[in-house]
This record gives C-alpha cells, structure tokens and sequence, in this order.
C-alpha cells in the first residue's frame, strides 16, 4: 500500500490518472514487475519489451529491447521490433530495420545466428511494407555502400535507425556506447507492450529524458484516447 509505483498504476487502471513515470528511484525489473502485475496488455501481444532512442548529429536511432528481456527468442524478439516500427510511425520516422547479429547475411550457423534469421522471416511476414534486412553486422546496418557490396539485393534503403538485437545485453551495450561517444539526447526507455502509457526510467535519467518522456506519455495517452471506442448510448425514440 505504501509503494508509490503500485497506487499510481491502480490510478492509471482505474482512470484516475492518464500517464506513468517512474524509476528514478529503484531497480527497473522490481517497477516493471508492478505494472506487469496491475496493467493488461495491449491487444495481440503478449510480452514487453523496451526501446531506447538516441538523438545526434547523424540522426536518431533506435535500440530494441534495450531493458526487459534479458535471453529472448525469436518470437519476443519480432514482437518487440513490431511494436517498434508501430511507435516510429506515430512520431512521424519510418522506420528502417536492421536485425543485428555476429553473423553477415549467413556467414554463420550457429543458434545466434539462425535465432535472429528467424526473426527477419518472421518480421516480414508482419511487416510487408516496411524495410526489414538481416542478419547483419552494425557497420553493415549503417553504411549503406558495405551493404550494398556483400548483399546487392538489400531490402533495406539508406542507413537503419531501428537496431534489433539478440540480446539485452547486446542493444544495452549499444545503446549506451553510442550514447556516451556521440554526445546525445536520450529518449527512453520507451516500454512498450502495455495497454496504458506507462514506462520505467533508470536512475541514471536526467531532468531532461524525465521531461521528453512525460511529453511522450502524454501524446501516447492523446492516441491512446483518440482511437477508443465511444461509450455506448442509450437510444430515443
């Protein structure tokens, strides 16, 4: 009862309140395991996950799942980057997805490698429209001209700004590499997968990603309540 987490989550549920924020304060899987216990989920998914984005002089990019699933499979990792591309086209970016591995377009076979070449069959069949290519190195995914010499056929135009990885480990690390070594502003984490705009920040958050996250809460919640189904009404005569 006296977890500030939990009230504000029965808020959010019960209506009385529109957005969550939390985190700056205590461990990220603890805060994540209230809203997990009190939230539903979005309709048609059935596991979370957690984007963060960094903003800097080459453009803005995208890391899936920087915070929630520690070992996923191919499965959760999809969903994941399908909740993704759904969040990039309500700020307005089109998403271009690179699903990252060790592995270069086959030139290994080891369970790694085939996990996330599962994932790139299984984002093309959800996502026809958008560009998905992989599994392939990171150089790769941002250097257009590399790709273009090892795979001529690319499904992916440009340079990616949709990052896919195998593991938390993986997107956490780079995600906080490239943060740190080109100076950027940070969104996130971005959680996504819940029925409600809710998300859970790090300690390590700053007056300012506190600030852009509530602004993203708040349009989240704008959407969120514009796309609800009106109450029903009674008939006259």
């Amino acid at each position: 009862r006296s977890r500030a987490t939990v009230i504000a989550a029965l808020m959010l549920r019960r209506g009385e309140a529109d957005g969550l924020i939390c985190g700056i304060v205590g461990r990220y899987h603890k805060k994540l395991g209230y809203l997990r216990g009190i939230l539903p989920l979005d309709p048609g998914v059935d596991t979370l996950s957690a984007m963060s984005a960094v903003f800097n002089d080459r453009g803005v990019f995208f890391f899936v799942d920087t915070h929630v699933a520690v070992e996923p499979d191919a499965e959760h990792i999809a969903q994941a980057a399908a909740q993704a591309a759904l969040r990039l086209k309500l700020f307005g970016i089109t998403p271009r997805i690179a699903v990252l591995s060790h592995s270069n377009f086959g030139s290994h076979v080891d369970a790694s490698a085939q996990k996330m070449r599962r994932v790139v069959e299984l984002l093309r069949e959800r996502l026809p429209r958008v560009e998905v290519e992989g599994e392939m190195h990171a150089d790769t995914a941002l250097i257009p001209e590399v790709r273009e010499r090892l795979f001529p056929n690319s499904r992916l135009g440009g340079m990616a700004n949709v990052f896919v990885c195998p593991s938390m480990d993986a997107a956490n690390i780079a995600f906080n590499m490239t943060r740190v070594m080109t100076d950027g502003v940070v969104l996130g984490p971005i959680l996504m997968g819940l029925s409600k705009p809710a998300h859970v920040l790090t300690p390590a958050a700053t007056v300012r990603r506190v600030f852009n996250m509530t602004a993203l809460a708040v349009v989240e919640a704008q959407i969120r309540s514009a796309s609800a189904p009106a109450p029903a009404t009674e008939g006259t005569d």
